[in-house]
């Protein structure tokens, strides 16, 4: 792993590369690769150039929309109420008039818009800022955090809960974006958290009163705070721990169109299980809704959740297999500041594992898709230029297959069919820009040392531009970061 050197006392020890391929590794591994004359603006200082990226105010935000999760909330109430006006119509209520089904395909089509500009405005950040390591941390914690849109209230939200609950906090630290996430309008529709009711809790009762119903006691948003965004599901707590944080968080909902803090975080003293908990060995009073905050601030805290998160970031950035002692290092400043994420970012740039020259990560469909925007120095346009593409290499935008996000291991997406579909993709590309570029020049200006004679020769040689430009992005030196 890395160049080795040995210390006067007979240790081995990692040592950097030259400045030149920090350089580019700070680009393109770190980034989400290289707009012209990014590496040689890195030169100078590669590890200053990220840490310089890091920042207390957060990630940038998207120029999208800008719409809060209350007016999208709000969107789709107006929404729903066309489409049970139109669902009543086909049931043979009421008149059917030519407004009343404009107005519910109005609805539809603001809302595929509304997403779909969020999708591109990311997209479009990603391609253009100069600050690629800013980018790819925001990425890592929204993929960590997942939302994804397999409901439709969902997916209206997941540009807010970007802007809103990750964006903000990736430099905070640990506990404010745990709770920035756990609570925000997304996440509670998302893992079905805003239904979630204890059973022996005066709603639960009123409910049964008046509807000879038993209220449920939903477990998704604990189990999946536990097993994927805190503790990992290796650390050894139990069902019963699950149960026991899930009725914790009852009460955590979302306010109602009639109430003061309608589509927003709203705790329902009424639905919260009464009674004290017991969870992975720690006891929380009955105390509303400063219990869930309790768990939620001792997980964060947990050292089992360092080790788990830590290992995520190490995979992230540097290998499918990273080295023991990289996690190690993150897992330490984590525990020496209180999970500080701007520290634990400054210690990942500052570990000598994570600039072994090796590229090791293969690229997921959005950051080759993008680096290969970034390489000429452009955008994806409109959603046209973009959702399809992504969808058609096996990443729909926005569309996360379960609460775990997104795979990153080079198993998942560098399969045969998938680089043949990658290879057709990049013969399209290159049949629209590169007649306008001197492929042998972009060579340099996207991988600088890191481009090997063998690709450089192969670029070189090639019989037409476009040919040298899809050979260029499907080099594995461009496909790995």
């Amino acid at each position: 792993m890395g160049n080795v050197a040995t210390s006067r006392k007979g240790e081995r020890r990692l040592s950097l590369p030259s400045k030149d391929m920090m350089a580019a590794i700070a680009v393109t591994r770190f980034g989400l690769g290289a707009r012209p004359g990014e590496i040689e603006t890195a030169k100078a200082d590669p590890q200053g150039f990220l840490i310089a990226q890091i920042r207390r105010e957060g990630a940038d935000l998207p120029q999208d929309s800008g719409d809060t999760a209350l007016q999208r909330f709000a969107m789709m109430r107006d929404y729903q109420q066309q489409r049970r006006m139109e669902r009543d119509k086909k049931d043979g209520e009421g008149d059917k008039t030519a407004a009343n089904t404009q107005a519910f395909l109005d609805g539809q089509r603001m809302i595929r818009e509304k997403v779909e500009g969020d999708i591109l405005a990311r997209a479009k950040l990603a391609a253009n800022t100069p600050a690629g390591f800013r980018e790819r941390w925001a990425l890592f914690w929204a993929n960590h955090f997942t939302v994804s849109s397999t409901k439709q209230i969902t997916s209206v939200l997941i540009g807010p809960f970007e802007r809103e609950a990750i964006r903000p906090y990736v430099f905070s630290s640990f506990e404010n974006l745990l709770v920035a996430s756990s609570t925000h309008p997304a996440m509670l529709t998302y893992l079905d958290q805003a239904q979630s009711i204890g059973p022996n809790s005066p709603a639960a009762i009123a409910l049964a009163r008046r509807q000879n119903t038993k209220a449920g006691l939903n477990e998704n948003l604990a189990r999946e705070i536990m097993e994927l965004h805190t503790v990992g599901v290796d650390a050894g707590y139990t069902q019963a721990d699950v149960t026991e944080f899930a009725r914790a968080l009852t009460g955590f909902s979302i306010g109602r169109d009639n109430e003061d803090r309608a589509g927003q975080f709203v705790f329902r003293q009424g639905a919260h299980e009464p009674g004290a908990r017991t969870i992975m060995g720690r006891h929380y009073g009955e105390d509303g809704i400063r219990q869930g905050m309790a768990v939620l601030k001792d997980l964060a805290a947990d050292p089992r959740t360092a080790r788990h998160v830590c290992g995520q970031i190490a995979r992230h950035f540097v290998s499918d297999t990273p080295p023991p002692s990289l996690a190690a290092r993150l897992e330490r400043r984590w525990m020496e500041t209180g999970g500080d994420l701007a520290q634990v970012a400054k210690a990942l740039v500052e570990s000598p594992e994570a600039w072994d020259p090796t590229p090791a990560k293969f690229k997921t469909p959005y950051e080759f898709t993008l680096s290969t925007w970034r390489l000429i120095g452009a955008e994806p346009s409109a959603i046209e230029r973009l959702a399809p593409i992504l969808t058609g290499l096996g990443q729909k935008p926005f569309s996360a297959p379960s609460p775990k996000g997104w795979p990153e291991d080079a198993q998942t997406w560098a399969a045969p069919d998938a680089l043949i579909k990658r290879m057709q993709w990049a013969q399209g590309f290159a049949a629209a820009v590169a007649d306008r570029t001197d492929p042998n020049a972009l060579a340099v200006s996207a991988l600088g040392p890191r481009l090997t004679p063998a690709v450089a020769k192969a670029v070189s040689r090639a019989e037409t531009r476009k040919e040298a430009f899809a050979l260029l992005v499907m080099s594995p030196e461009f496909q790995r970061r």
